[in-house]
């Protein structure tokens, strides 16, 4: 199970020895799942960015995401929806059949994701819309997600604005929650599962609530061990991704 921001890639590139990490997995025969957090794009283009960032093919059968999770916690009477968040959201709701609004008054739901265009009239429509009665589920609630030289606000912040707003708080799907669980564990084969992460509050924590061991890499949000809360020490802590395959021999 491998996260993709601050593990696989940082800002827009590939960390080093990436490729060569899931190679040497594959070559192993061991199952590869990229488990996701981040919403804004789609299943299929997760697998797009990641082949042309590493330079090798990355079946988009490999890729869950926050929003494939989150439209797990939806039914045909949560229709019509109305999205904070972008394409990643948005596509995964209408494949499941769900029609889109931005009618606050039609809106059954409310799904929010990372959306770098998220403004005060979005705010409004989506707090309003839950004041009236409207399910509210996040696709991830992390503050921040890492980038060269530091963060930037992660779908957590605007989730925050909107609970604030609307005086209801938030169904969270993506990791370490159960709605995340179930949409990777129909990917896995049976035996023991490692989880490959940058940030202890998700991926290790995801991994002590499926009972699989953790793997904390230190490219990403965690930059030291002493960045580690006592609860959630991972099982090992590598420098980056580069350094599994020398674990695993």
């Amino acid at each position: 199970m491998l996260d993709i921001d601050g593990c696989l890639t940082l800002g827009g590139a590939a960390i080093p020895g990436a490729a060569e990490t899931i190679t040497a997995l594959v070559g192993r025969g061991i199952t590869c799942v990229i488990a996701t957090n981040n919403s804004t794009r789609t299943r299929s283009g997760v697998a797009e960015m990641l082949s042309d960032l590493l330079d090798m093919t990355i079946p988009p059968e490999w890729v869950v995401t926050s929003a494939m999770a989150a439209v797990g916690l939806l039914e045909a009477r949560h229709g019509p929806v109305l999205v904070v968040g972008e394409v990643g959201v948005r596509e995964a709701i209408t494949d499941a059949g769900l029609g889109l609004t931005d009618d606050f008054e039609a809106a059954r739901s409310v799904v929010i994701g990372l959306d770098r265009s998220f403004d005060f009239d979005r705010l409004t429509r989506a707090a309003a819309a839950v004041r009236r009665g409207a399910f509210l589920v996040a696709s991830n609630d992390d503050a921040t997600f890492p980038a060269p030289g530091g963060v930037l606000p992660g779908a957590g912040a605007i989730v925050a604005a909107v609970e604030a707003a609307s005086g209801s708080l938030a169904v969270v799907a993506g990791k370490p929650h159960p709605p995340m669980l179930a949409a990777v564990s129909a990917r896995l084969r049976p035996g023991v599962t490692w989880m490959v992460g940058d940030r202890p509050e998700t991926d290790v924590a995801f991994a002590r609530a499926a009972g699989w061991r953790a793997v904390l890499v230190l490219t990403g949000i965690a930059r030291s061990a002493a960045e580690v809360p006592d609860d959630l020490k991972p099982d090992v802590i590598l420098p980056s991704i580069a350094d599994l395959p020398g674990l695993l021999a």
